[in-house]
């Protein structure tokens, strides 16, 4: 059987935040976590739908940092209805919002857009200050953490084990110019030990050549993101990591639904549904196994056809509903 985790991060808009003063939490919370627009929500609370629909589970990385600003409330509008819903919850950090946190910084003055931007003693008080948060806020202790926009590096990891938290899922080998700083072999896609937690890289496929295409909901369509995961059941993988967030079904400017995007990812969760050898799991329910490295693992072949169609499908979202 292969795991398929779907994993959704949830947070915040910074940006926003930002421009429009710390007294937003209300209108960011409509905004970014459950999207609601004129012709409906397409957020947090909609993906569950969709999810519970298909008696799907996914993992729901949660940023806990706006509780700089806003306090614990905020983070407790997100994670109270996952675990109502039985979803998972567990840990994200964008260490953008220690701009905005003043005397409540837990570092003083040190600031930085990456976790990897901090040393390992700084890391490991910014991730129990978040781990924190988290478990106030209503969340089961967590176990594995994604760094916010995989800013992550081996420190990071290091910081992790001395906190408990056994899982990683900051690694990326689908994009080339990812921030993550991880020291893994070339090649490394499957859970794999290292620096004391278990690796769990994003999916990816080929996107012709040596390049790689990461499994993301905004950069794979529904055809190749269902391929990716009967080949990873064909090829005896034990696990495939997609990911999402709370804010992906919306265009670009926050304010529309993105029907071709909302539409692809209801594919995805149907076809889930009913996929033989091939089931979703959680850090709570389906722990990752680590394997012996294998050299460049086998990913989804490139396919022209279906990167043709991937493109012009993806011209037609970006015009209607700007790029990404």
């Amino acid at each position: 059987m292969t795991i398929c985790y779907i994993t959704i991060d949830v947070e915040y808009d910074f940006g926003f935040a930002r421009r429009t003063g710390a007294a937003t939490h209300e209108i960011d919370f409509v905004r970014s976590i459950n999207c609601v627009t004129p012709h409906g929500a397409a957020g947090v609370e909609y993906q569950m739908n969709v999810l519970d629909r298909y008696g799907l589970k996914a993992v729901f990385f949660v940023d806990p940092m706006p509780a700089l600003i806003w306090g614990v409330a905020a983070i407790e509008d997100i994670v109270r209805p996952i675990v109502a819903r039985g979803h998972d919850v567990q840990l994200h950090i964008h260490t953008e919002w220690l701009n905005l946190a003043g005397s409540k910084n837990p570092l003083g003055e040190r600031v930085g857009n990456n976790i990897k931007d901090f040393t390992v003693d700084e890391q490991r008080i910014l991730l129990q200050y978040a781990k924190n948060v988290l478990v106030a806020a209503g969340a089961p202790v967590p176990v594995a953490f994604r760094a916010g926009s995989y800013g992550a590096n081996d420190d990071t990891l290091r910081s992790l084990a001395a906190l408990g938290l056994r899982y990683d899922s900051s690694y990326c080998p689908g994009i080339a110019s990812s921030l993550c700083e991880i020291n893994l072999p070339p090649g490394v896609r499957t859970p794999i030990e290292h620096c004391g937690v278990i690796e769990v890289p994003i999916g990816c496929i080929s996107n012709g050549g040596d390049r790689l295409r990461h499994a993301q909901i905004t950069a794979l369509s529904s055809s190749e993101m269902i391929s990716a995961l009967y080949y990873a059941r064909n090829n005896g993988a034990s696990c495939f990591t997609m990911v999402s967030h709370s804010f992906e079904l919306m265009s670009r400017d926050r304010l529309r639904m993105n029907k071709i995007v909302r539409r692809r990812f209801e594919k995805i969760c149907s076809s889930l549904a009913q996929m033989s050898g091939v089931t979703t799991g959680t850090y709570t329910s389906h722990l990752p196994c680590a394997a012996p490295h294998r050299e460049h693992a086998a990913v989804l072949p490139f396919s022209p056809l279906r990167k043709g169609l991937r493109i012009v499908e993806q011209g037609f979202s970006n015009l209607l509903y700007g790029s990404r």
